[in-house]
């Protein structure tokens, strides 16, 4: 079993920064694809980014490219979002997400297998 704890959610303004920060509980998420989804309220849960097994590879939603980043520290078993230039259509409950079968990127919310409890973020105009 795999436990996942996101944290650095909050509330700030438009065009501040946050870091998300996922904590997984085994050492074996170093071999893993990993990604981060957010859903906000009346709407589905959507894909943000996704990173592969070593880190090398990322991918990201159109919306958020260019200002957020994913990464990962093995070392630590974390990773990580920074997000950067936040707009209020960034709010939502961001969730973590590990695809225990995949090392390469997974975009599709079933392709994870374990998620995280969310955090909230929440960017005022």
């Amino acid at each position: 079993q795999v436990q996942l704890v996101e944290s650095g959610g909050g509330l700030v303004q438009a065009g501040d920064s946050l870091r998300l920060s996922c904590a997984a509980s085994r050492r074996t998420f170093s071999d893993r694809a990993m990604g981060w989804f957010r859903q906000a309220p009346g709407k589905e849960r959507e894909f943000v980014a996704a990173i592969n097994w070593s880190g090398r590879n990322t991918y990201y939603v159109d919306s958020v490219k260019g200002r957020f980043t994913i990464s990962r520290d093995s070392a630590k078993n974390t990773m990580y979002l920074q997000m950067n230039s936040l707009k209020p259509e960034d709010t939502a409950v961001y969730y973590c997400a590990l695809a225990w079968l995949r090392r390469t990127i997974a975009t599709m919310s079933n392709e994870y297998d374990y998620w995280g409890q969310g955090t909230q973020v929440t960017v005022s105009s």
